[in-house]
């Protein structure tokens, strides 16, 4: 029997729900998602290299999926897979090839240390609104508020725009009731922002969208730019708040909290492997009959990329210590030709480390207010994130003064 995707099992112990796929179906597990779709979840680390490395088998082509008659227009999970969108994340072959290396040139010309510079100020900025009150919840507080403000600045969005930006993005990805109105706020934003910058080009990555993209339509780079915006920012900020969590509970990390950064790459290069934020990822098309981990797949068939589940593969986790530290082998980018561009990889490690230093050199005798395992994971089988991070300190001055 398929195993539905969505439930307590996906959101509070996943890593027991990917372990009893792998029993009963192996690394390829019949699954449903919302609304009894079927679908099959790659959890083994060579079969989703497999899926990943191949697209002329497994396309990104959504065209092709053999469910869309069964989809209702309403259906809560189209933001994150759709027909006919113009993005990036759909395009296959020589064009999408192009339109990646032409954003990834958009995002390298990010100078890494005004980067560095702007998260600084961000982030002091939001700890100056909680640090004189001896507690925060870092995760709606902090976490969730660092990356997008960060990354709207640099992208070229308005203040008035950014603020609104962090609960559109939040309900857009984890795909509930108010996902399509998530999306229709960020399309309409990113239109409007990149309208005002055909007219008044500037230092970001917007305007270089424009500059290094004329051969794509208006729709095309208006979808890319969503997607850049949905991408960095949720699973930034779970980095962040998983991150905090980690070096707090864990007595490994612990007692560097005091001492200030030194571990601070290795909590989230651990994140990374074993409670990476995005846990699940649609997906590809088998483009033919075939088969794959034992399983028979169809023409059309919807595969979903299981990160998580894939990290934490048995046969390749022989060593766990062999696979944290710094060892990036982990799936948590996606791999293949769609994998996170690398200069998108690196402004989200920036904002994250900057972001998780930032606190620690701010409020060094930070502590966990409520019992460890009394913290809630958010409902969604795709990004895993705390819903809350409470913590104690002693009350520190704001930077900006009394009246920051």
């Amino acid at each position: 029997m398929p195993i539905p995707l969505r439930g307590p099992g996906s959101h509070e112990e996943p890593a027991e729900l990917y372990r009893a796929m792998r029993r009963k179906h192996g690394p390829v597990a019949p699954i449903l998602l919302d609304g009894d779709i079927p679908a099959w979840l790659v959890i083994g680390y060579r079969e989703l290299h497999q899926v990943t490395g191949d697209p002329n088998l497994f396309s990104r082509d959504s065209e092709l999926w053999n469910q869309w008659d069964n989809i209702p227009e309403d259906w809560p999970l189209r933001p994150v897979l759709n027909r006919g969108q113009p993005s990036i994340l759909y395009t296959v072959g020589e064009r999408h090839s192009r339109r990646a290396a032409l954003l990834g040139a958009a995002l390298d010309g990010i100078d890494p240390s005004v980067l560095r510079a702007d998260c600084e100020r961000f982030a002091d900025e939001l700890i100056d609104t909680f640090c004189t009150k001896g507690g925060a919840d870092l995760v709606n507080e902090y976490a969730m508020q660092l990356p997008v403000r960060v990354l709207a600045h640099t992208y070229g969005f308005t203040e008035e725009a950014g603020r609104g930006l962090v609960t559109a993005l939040t309900d857009m990805i984890n795909a509930g009731d108010r996902a399509l109105e998530g999306e229709a706020y960020l399309y309409r934003t990113a239109k409007e922002l990149l309208a005002d910058r055909r007219k008044s080009p500037a230092d970001d990555v917007a305007t270089r969208m424009l500059d290094y993209s004329p051969e794509f339509t208006e729709e095309e780079t208006v979808q890319d730019l969503m997607i850049l915006m949905s991408a960095g920012h949720q699973p930034t900020a779970d980095w962040i708040g998983t991150s905090l969590h980690l070096m707090l509970t864990d007595a490994r990390f612990a007692a560097t909290m005091f001492g200030g950064r030194s571990s601070v790459a290795e909590a989230m290069n651990e994140v990374l492997w074993e409670q990476t934020p995005t846990q699940n990822m649609p997906g590809r098309y088998a483009t033919r009959d075939t088969h794959l981990g034992g399983r028979r797949i169809g023409a059309g068939d919807l595969l979903i990329l299981g990160i998580q589940g894939a990290n934490s593969d048995p046969q390749i986790r022989t060593d766990a210590s062999a696979l944290t530290g710094g060892n990036s082998a982990h799936f948590s980018f996606s791999h293949g030709e769609h994998r996170c561009p690398f200069p998108a990889q690196e402004v989200s490690e920036v904002i994250a480390r900057t972001g998780i230093e930032v606190v620690l050199d701010r409020l060094p005798d930070i502590d966990l207010a409520v019992p460890a395992d009394s913290l809630k994971r958010r409902e969604s089988p795709w990004l895993r994130g705390l819903t809350e991070l409470p913590v104690t300190f002693a009350p520190t001055p704001a930077l900006g003064g009394p009246d920051a």
